[in-house]
Formats: C-alpha cells, sequence, structure tokens
C-alpha cells in the first residue's frame, strides 16, 4: 500500500495530535516535502516529538524517510497518470473544474489498483468457494456500501444465484437470524465499524453462516468478525457525501468476486447471462 494510502487511512484512528499532521499531509503531501520537521510540527500545532511519533506510527522510521517515500511516490504518481501540479493535493476552491476531474480520476485509478494489487488472493478464492457453494447469499450494507451491495446483489441474480440484498438493519438481522450453514453473509463498510453491519455478521455467524466482509480497516471489528475478510484500498477526497474513491474500490473488488464465482460455472454463467439480456430486451420492445 502507498505512503499516502496508508496515512489516509490511518487518520481515522490516530490520536488528535497525531490525526492533525494526517490531514495535513493528506491535504497537500508536497507540504512534508518541502518543509523541515520544525515547520511541519508548527503548521499542524503540534511538536517535533509527535511529528516524529506519527512516522513511526505509519511505519517509517523517521521524518527523512517520509520525505523521501512521499517525493518519489509523488514523483512517480505524477508521470504515471500525467497530472497537474499538486498531484495528491485536496480539491482547492480555486481549482478548475478540469483540475478537479483530473484529482478525481487519478485517485479512483489508483484506488482500483491498489486494492487489486494488495488483495489476498487466498482469502478471496475461499470467499468465492463459499459463494459458490451457497444455496442463499445475504447482502448488506449502509448509505454508499448499500450502493455496493446492489451492485453485487444484481450481478449475481444475472447469473441465478439467490442473492438477497437486505434493506435495513432489522431486515439484515432478521434474514442472517433465519440464516443456515449453506448461506453466505455478506457485510460492507468502509470504515469497517458500521454498527448495523457488524450485528448484521454477526448473527449470521451465530446461525451457522460463513461470513464476508468488504472493509477497508484492516484492524476493525467487521474484519474481525468475518470469516473472510477482503480490504480496499482508497484515499478519499473530502468531497465524500455518499462516497467517492473508496465506492470505487469497493465497485473494482466485487467485481473481482463476481467474475470469480462466474468462472466457476462458465457456461451456465454464459447461458443465463444471455437469457436474462433477452428478457430484458424483451421488455424494451426491441
Amino acid at each position: 500500500m502507498s505512503i499516502q494510502t496508508t496515512i489516509a487511512t490511518a487518520a481515522e484512528t490516530l490520536p488528535p495530535s497525531l490525526a492533525r499532521i494526517a490531514r495535513v499531509i493528506s491535504d497537500n503531501p508536497t507540504t512534508a516535502v518541502e518543509s523541515t520537521i520544525s515547520e511541519l510540527a508548527a503548521l499542524c500545532e503540534t511538536s517535533v516529538a509527535s511529528v516524529v511519533r506519527f512516522c513511526r506510527v505509519i511505519g517509517l522510521r523517521g521524518y527523512a524517510a517520509l520525505r523521501m517515500s512521499l517525493a518519489a511516490e509523488l514523483g512517480r504518481e505524477s508521470v504515471q497518470f500525467s497530472a497537474p501540479t499538486g498531484f495528491g493535493s485536496e480539491i482547492a476552491v480555486g481549482d478548475s473544474l478540469r483540475d478537479a476531474a483530473g484529482k478525481i480520476a487519478a485517485l479512483e485509478l489508483l484506488a482500483i489498483e491498489e486494492t487489486v494489487g494488495n488483495l489476498d488472493y487466498d482469502v478471496l478464492a475461499d470467499a468465492v468457494e463459499a459463494i459458490d457453494q451457497a444455496h442463499r447469499i445475504l447482502l448488506f450494507g449502509v448509505g454508499a456500501s448499500r450502493l455496493v451491495a446492489d451492485d453485487l446483489g444484481h450481478k449475481l441474480l444475472r447469473i441465478g444465484r439467490t442473492a438477497i440484498v437486505l434493506s435495513d438493519a432489522h431486515e439484515a438481522s432478521a434474514a442472517a437470524a433465519l440464516s443456515a450453514p449453506k448461506a453466505v453473509a455478506i457485510g460492507f463498510s468502509n470504515s469497517g465499524t458500521t454498527a448495523e453491519t457488524v450485528r448484521f455478521l454477526q448473527t449470521a455467524a451465530a446461525a451457522g453462516s460463513a461470513t464476508i466482509g468488504i472493509t477497508s480497516a484492516v484492524d476493525s471489528p467487521i474484519a474481525e468478525t468475518a470469516d473472510h475478510a477482503l480490504f480496499t484500498h482508497a484515499r478519499e477526497s473530502r468531497f465524500r457525501a455518499g462516497a467517492m474513491v473508496s465506492r470505487i474500490a469497493q465497485l473494482a473488488l466485487v467485481d473481482c468476486i463476481f467474475v470469480g464465482v462466474a468462472q466457476r460455472r462458465h457456461a451456465h454463467t454464459v447461458h443465463a447471462l444471455q437469457r436474462t439480456a433477452d428478457a430484458a430486451q424483451a421488455l424494451r420492445g426491441d
């Protein structure tokens, strides 16, 4: 995982003084590259010791290592995505629509690349196996994660799988409680802490179902609860109503899961997709 994504992910769980450092660097990574440790500490209204502690929390030996890692990463990504000056920085009030769109597009491409590049394919294979063998598949997420659950549920239905996307927490808990060993419960939560989704997976597990968690947080209740935890990696913009970059990362992971399931019964999948396409075409009167 890249240093910027590591910082963005850590910001949610750090103590206040270290979280301020994470936010300042996430807003404009070149700040750390161009500032001395004392200058960064003053900008973040904290101490030099806190900056050093922050570097160690994110897995670096010190501030020099942070500056070098960020400089190398920013240079590599600017070339990779032909990005304008200020690549990696937060969307600013003075950005043109072209600049803002370019920043979002670059972050979304990076989210897909980092998510797929860091997948644990053994866990993915186990999750695919559980879904393939399930008689019933329950999917649940809150907010933007619900949209991702809808996407996977729709794809699975198109190939003849019994997939049920649950609409609210009470319905999810009820369905999970009536689950069975041949069922799979899939919970979506970018933060990994959504209480309703955690309860959904816990209830399903208690009823004997296999559980799968889709999250960005390794040390989270979702990851700890799920039999199979799959992780996304994304640097979310502060303009994240309904999520943006994190949702794209989840959708990329959903597509990997779906393709894995679809490949298990290739001929059946192709036939089912054609039949459902024909049915939809008939409704259009084509």
